[in-house]
C-alpha cells in the first residue's frame, strides 16, 4: 500500500495523508498554532503574533504549537520559558515580555549564520554544530526537550525538521521524537538547541544536522519499514520547511481550529538569474519552496471556507505579505503597504537586526494577527489591540 494512499482521496488537502491517518475522522476540538520559517524575519514577526494572542487570552488555551525553521526559534524560547509565565484570571501572561520577548530580541542582535559557517570551516565541528552552540549559549542554557511543558502544563510544542534519509517529517517533542517510517524515541533528551538547529538548518549552508542514536533507543514497531540501521543510528536532518514550510501538518491533522502565522519570504522575479551551479541551485530551491508554500496556503484557506466534511477547519491565517486592508476592518492598526512590504523583504538570514527594525517586525506581526483574529477567529470578544512599540509603528 502506498504511504500516501489517502492523498488520492483528498488531493486538495493542505497536508499529505499517510497510511496511518484516518482522513475521514473528525479532528479533535482544540486550537493549534503554526509558525512558519523565515529566519530572524519570521522569528520576530511571530513574536508580535504571540504578544497579540496573549493579550486576547487565546495563547493560554492553545493545545499545540507546531513550528519550522525560524518559527522554531520563537517556539523553542516560548516552550522553554512557558512554565515561568504567570497567567492571571483573564488568561493573560503578565511577564511575557521579560521571559519571552527579551531573549528573542537579544538573539536577533547577533549574527550567527555567517559566524557559524566560518567557524564550521575553520574550527573542529560542523556548521550545524556551531549554530546549535549559539542557540544554546544565548537561549537554552543546556535545556533539553524534557524541559518543555507537559501536556498538562501547557501546549504540546512540536519542532519539525526534515529527515533527508526518509524524505518525511521528523518531529521533536517532549513525549517523543519520531519519523513515521523510522519510528519513535520516547522521552528524548536531545538538547533543545539541537532540535531548533535541525529545524532551522537552511539548505545548503546550515544543513544538515546529524543525530547519533542507538538502534535500541527506538520503540520497536514492525509497521515502520525503515526501523533499521543506519536510519536508527545516524539521522540526517535538514530545515523543517523543506517538507512543510508552514509547520501545518501536525496541527491540521489533529485539531479543528488552525491558526497560521506565516513569516515566509516571497520569491521575486529575476531578469538575469545566475547560471553557475551553486546560485542556480539556490534559485531553483526558491522556486520549489514558493510553489509549495502557495499551494498549501490556498488549500488551507479553502478548508476555512468549507461548511462541512472532514476537510473543514476553523481558524485564521496571517502572513507577512498580507495587505491588512484585505481584512476590511475600519479600525485596523495603521500599516501602510509599502512599509510592511519592506519588512517582508527582510532577508531570510540569522543576521543581526537593528533594534528599530526588530520593533517594526514585531509590530507588524502583532497588527496583522490582530486583524486576522478579530475578522475571522473571535470577532465578538477580542478587543482592538495597540502596537507593542507605539512610537515605532511599522
Amino acid at each position: 500500500m502506498p504511504d500516501d494512499i489517502h492523498s488520492e482521496t483528498y488531493p486538495d488537502a493542505p497536508v499529505r495523508f499517510i497510511r496511518t491517518d484516518d482522513p475521514n475522522g473528525s479532528p479533535e476540538k482544540g486550537v493549534g498554532l503554526c509558525l512558519s520559517g523565515g529566519g530572524y524575519r519570521a522569528m520576530l514577526f511571530h513574536v508580535g503574533a504571540i504578544l497579540r494572542l496573549n493579550e486576547a487570552g487565546i495563547l493560554k488555551d492553545i493545545a499545540r504549537i507546531s513550528s519550522v525553521s525560524g518559527g522554531s526559534i520563537t517556539a523553542g524560547v516560548l516552550g522553554y520559558r512557558w512554565k515561568k509565565l504567570t497567567f492571571g484570571p483573564s488568561k493573560v501572561a503578565s511577564n511575557l515580555n521579560a521571559e519571552f520577548v527579551a531573549p528573542v530580541r537579544e538573539l536577533a542582535s547577533h549574527t550567527i549564520d555567517t559566524t557559524s559557517i566560518f567557524g564550521g570551516i575553520l574550527t573542529p565541528g560542523s556548521i550545524a554544530d556551531k549554530v546549535a552552540q549559539a542557540y544554546d549559549k544565548r537561549l537554552f542554557k543546556g535545556a533539553t526537550l524534557q524541559d518543555l511543558p507537559s501536556d498538562a502544563e501547557g501546549p504540546r510544542f512540536v519542532i519539525n525538521a526534515t529527515n533527508v534519509q526518509s524524505g518525511v517529517l521528523w518531529r521533536f517533542s517532549k513525549p517523543y521524537m519520531a519519523d513515521y517510517l523510522v519510528g519513535q524515541v520516547l522521552g528524548p533528551k536531545v538538547p533543545l538547541a539541537v532540535a531548533v538547529a535541525a529545524s532551522s538548518a537552511f539548505p545548503p549552508f546550515l544543513s544538515p544536522v546529524e543525530l547519533d542514536l542507538n538502534h535500541s533507543d527506538f520503540k520497536p514497531d514492525s509497521s515502520c519499514p525503515l526501523q533499521k540501521k543506519p536510519y536508527t543510528t545516524q539521522v540526517v536532518l535538514s530545515d523543517g520547511g523543506v517538507y512543510d514550510n508552514l509547520g501545518l501538518e501536525t496541527v491540521w491533522k489533529r485539531y479543528d481550529t488552525v491558526l497560521v502565522s506565516d513569516g515566509g519570504g516571497k520569491m521575486a522575479a529575476e531578469e538575469e538569474p545566475k547560471r553557475d551551479w551553486g546560485r542556480h541551485a539556490i534559485r531553483v530551491l526558491d522556486v520549489i519552496d514558493n510553489q509549495v508554500r502557495c499551494l498549501r496556503k490556498r488549500q488551507l484557506l479553502d478548508s476555512y471556507k468549507l461548511t462541512t466534511g472532514p476537510m473543514k477547519r476553523s481558524g485564521a491565517y496571517w502572513g507577512i505579505h498580507t495587505e491588512i486592508s484585505g481584512y476590511n476592518l475600519p479600525d485596523a492598526l495603521p500599516c501602510p503597504e509599502d512599509r510592511t512590504e519592506e519588512l517582508a523583504n527582510t532577508p531570510t538570514r540569522l543576521k543581526r537586526l537593528e533594534p528599530l527594525h526588530q520593533e517594526r517586525l514585531i509590530n507588524w506581526g502583532y497588527a496583522v494577527c490582530d486583524a486576522a483574529i478579530r475578522r475571522y477567529y473571535n470577532p465578538n470578544s477580542v478587543g482592538k489591540g495597540q502596537f507593542p512599540y507605539p512610537d515605532t509603528g511599522v
